[in-house]
């Protein structure tokens, strides 16, 4: 009996040993609003209850082991979903898993990823404006990763989505407050020629200072399955930064992008700015212009927002923003939501 005992024990602290070496968690975002959207050209407004006010709504399992000597084993299955209607995807077609799918294996070296992730654009945009990842009110995201599809024209500059599939990435480690990452999309086309998307992105956290900035040389699209050729090779870069004063933390960022089989360069331009205001919560204001060199076409996006925290979880938001396009009309936007993290 005492030998039972012993074994049962035993058993149970190696169970426990192995769960102190493994975690896995399920975590997300839902994120809805209620507002009256129109946007620069559009002919008409639209009152809508939407997902994704602050940041699009996804949800997922992330995890990790513990492998001894430093090594983990570290996994990312998250998806996106539209918290209006239930459906998957930020839109029609969207893959499941559209946000996260991907392994990895990091350490000392730093981490080398494999499966989807986000594209090299995204997380520098994400930190360096004061909206965060808003499809539907930064300026920024707006410009960069969101076409228009009301006869204007408008086309993203970044060139190839937010996240890439197909992809090997390496995150250095840690030098200071310095990191970077470099990563490379296999375009798995037949015939492609080499045909691939390649980029890489930085990040300096330094106290008060928050620097980044991405470069990106583009051939294939995204998220589609199969993955299709652009026709051209497109370029873009942007350096972002700001500095938290305790009472403003102002934002600013300045970038390019062109494609090779066009003269026409978007440049772009950003100021910003998050202001504490009450116990919890903050004002967001922030600007951005786009000119088409070629065609002297400018867009110029306004937002002016308040987002007070309910909890370390949850907060609620209220935006205006205003859209200008040349020769367009222009359009104005409202929105009042609740973002909830868990």
């Amino acid at each position: 009996m005492h030998q039972k005992i012993m074994a049962l024990g035993a058993a149970l602290l190696c169970t426990a040993g192995a769960h102190a070496q493994t975690a896995v968690q399920f975590t997300g975002i839902v994120d809805a609003y209620a507002g009256s959207l129109k946007m620069a050209g559009d002919a008409s407004r639209q009152s809508v209850v939407n997902s994704g006010g602050l940041t699009t709504s996804w949800f997922g399992l992330k995890g990790s082991e513990d492998l001894g000597s430093g090594l983990k084993a570290n996994f990312a299955l998250t998806a996106f979903l539209r918290a209006d209607t239930g459906a998957q995807g930020r839109f029609a077609n969207d893959p499941l898993f559209s946000r996260d799918a991907n392994v990895s294996l990091s350490g000392d070296f730093g981490t080398v990823l494999v499966g989807r992730w986000m594209a090299p654009n995204f997380l520098p945009s994400v930190v360096g404006n004061p909206l965060g990842d808003s499809f539907t009110f930064s300026p920024l995201i707006l410009h960069m990763n969101v076409p228009l599809f009301n006869g204007t024209g408008w086309a993203a500059t970044t060139p190839s989505d937010t996240g890439w599939s197909n992809q090997i990435a390496y995150t250095t480690p840690k030098f200071g407050g310095l990191q970077a990452n470099f990563q490379y999309q296999f375009g798995e086309l037949p015939g492609d020629n080499g045909k691939k998307n390649v980029g890489a992105n930085f990040f300096y956290f330094g106290g008060p200072l928050t620097l980044t900035g991405f470069y990106e040389r583009d051939q294939i699209s995204n998220p589609g399955i199969p993955n299709a050729y652009l026709g051209t090779t497109k370029k873009d870069w942007m350096l972002l930064g700001a500095y938290d004063f305790g009472v403003v933390k102002p934002f600013a960022s300045y970038g390019r992008s062109r494609a090779d089989n066009s003269t026409n360069e978007a440049k772009t331009m950003q100021l910003g700015a998050s202001i504490p205001a009450g116990p919890t919560g903050k004002v967001l204001v922030d600007m951005v212009n786009t000119k088409l060199s070629q065609t002297g076409v400018k867009r110029t996006t306004a937002t002016l927002g308040y987002d007070y925290n309910l909890s370390k979880r949850t907060d609620a938001y209220a935006i205006l923003m205003n859209d200008r396009i040349t020769n367009k009309s222009t359009g104005n936007s409202v929105g009042v939501g609740i973002r909830h993290r868990f």
